[in-house]
């Protein structure tokens, strides 16, 4: 099978993706496409963020053979473990190329949304190791949720913007720090925290953390000697998950899965499992599946993962969807939950409730398949999760 890796020049992946904004906004899409496009072919662009990812964030990340997890369930289960790298997630791998990108083209500031907060900590780290302001919007669910990112944050000395609008989680977040970046966009860079937005942003976000798809193939071959069965990641935006499927996605017999969240249930309002009950909508200047109701207005998402509660998804996933490359699975808040405590007591190590998705799905498949390889990527570690889970879970 021979996919559409790249979007074509409107910036759709199938019938999914392109520009909603307005000309005066394409003009500078544009500008920053093109610096981008040559950005990626400039050795020495390259050359600065390869000495970044590798000594300072600390690539490749490893990945572990989970003995005490693959013994009890049946099957050879590996963790991609990006929750080693600097910050705690995969998210610096693509802050650092947009910071670096942005003060290519001059920028002074780079401004963003966060949930979790992964986002906002890595983009805040970039931002001071590189020179430039940033600016952080988060819902004030989140901040109060995810307090010890919002600390780290204010450490490195982002300007935390709490967003108290609607449901007052990411998709505001993203509205508002959307609305301020078109106010002084010749200045500023959005840093988009996933493979959302309009056109060239997905392309962008993808590209940088396509580096974990990499590693995890050659990774996984030289540890296992075959490539793996089933490859699994969460999904929210998606950006974790296309970094690791990247790596996959022309293995025809390799099982792809995107976990998505299906919080407390399929009700309207209660879940953000916008593939598995989206419809085809416009979303932050893209077209993607999209939680709305009946007369087309937008939902409020939900999920136990801030990162996670978002209503729309990635354009390419919707395309893989669309062409079953990739399962898209949901997992519910107590599946996700009982995951996160499942791999802190069997293994040591505590995941972020958005990667715990996916553990979770893992468990479940265990259910009806045995003796199988399956690689999960651990996004993130759950240092920022703890207050939260223990303030509101027992076990």
């Amino acid at each position: 099978m021979k996919l559409n890796i790249i979007p074509d020049k409107d910036g759709f992946f199938g019938a999914y993706g392109g520009q909603y904004i307005s000309e005066e906004l394409k003009e500078e899409f544009n500008r920053i496409e093109k610096a981008f496009l040559e950005a990626k072919n400039d050795s020495e662009f390259n050359k600065e963020l390869d000495y970044l990812l590798k000594n300072y964030v600390g690539r490749p990340s490893p990945i572990y053979f989970a003995k005490n997890l693959s013994k009890k369930y049946g099957n050879n289960i590996y963790l991609k473990r990006e929750d080693l790298n600097h910050t705690g997630a995969h998210k610096i791998n693509h802050c650092l190329g947009e910071v670096l990108l942005a003060k290519r083209m001059g920028k002074k500031k780079v401004i963003a949304e966060t949930g979790a907060g992964q986002h906002g900590v890595a983009l805040a780290t970039a931002a001071a190791l590189l020179g430039l302001e940033c600016d952080i919007y988060m819902g004030e669910v989140d901040v109060i949720k995810e307090k010890p990112n919002v600390d780290r944050m204010r450490i490195l000395k982002a300007n935390i913007i709490s967003v108290k609008s609607g449901a007052k989680t990411l998709k505001e977040a993203v509205d508002e720090a959307f609305i301020a970046y078109m106010k002084d966009y010749k200045n500023t860079m959005y840093a988009i925290g996933s493979v959302v937005g309009p056109h060239p942003f997905p392309m962008i976000v993808e590209y940088f953390q396509s580096i974990v798809g990499t590693e995890a193939r050659e990774q996984f071959i030289e540890q296992a000697g075959v490539l793996p069965d089933m490859v699994l990641a969460c999904v929210g935006g998606g950006s974790n998950a296309i970094g690791l499927f990247n790596g996959f996605i022309e293995d025809n017999e390799v099982e792809i899965f995107g976990v998505e969240p299906l919080g407390k249930g399929e009700k309207a309002g209660q879940n953000a499992a916008s593939i598995t009950y989206g419809k085809d909508g416009i979303l932050h200047g893209f077209k993607c599946k999209l939680l709305q109701d009946d007369k087309g207005n937008v939902l409020n998402a939900y999920s136990v993962a801030s990162g996670l509660d978002y209503p729309g998804v990635g354009p390419k996933h919707c395309y893989l969807n669309e062409i079953k490359r990739v399962k898209y699975v949901t997992v519910n808040d107590v599946e996700a939950v009982n995951a996160f405590f499942e791999l802190s007591e069997t293994e040591g190590i505590i995941p972020a409730l958005e990667s715990s998705h996916a553990i979770a799905y893992a468990i479940k498949l265990s259910e009806k398949v045995k003796n199988k390889n399956i690689l999960i990527n651990l996004s993130g570690r759950g240092d920022k999760d703890l207050a939260f889970i223990l303030e509101n879970f027992s076990r």
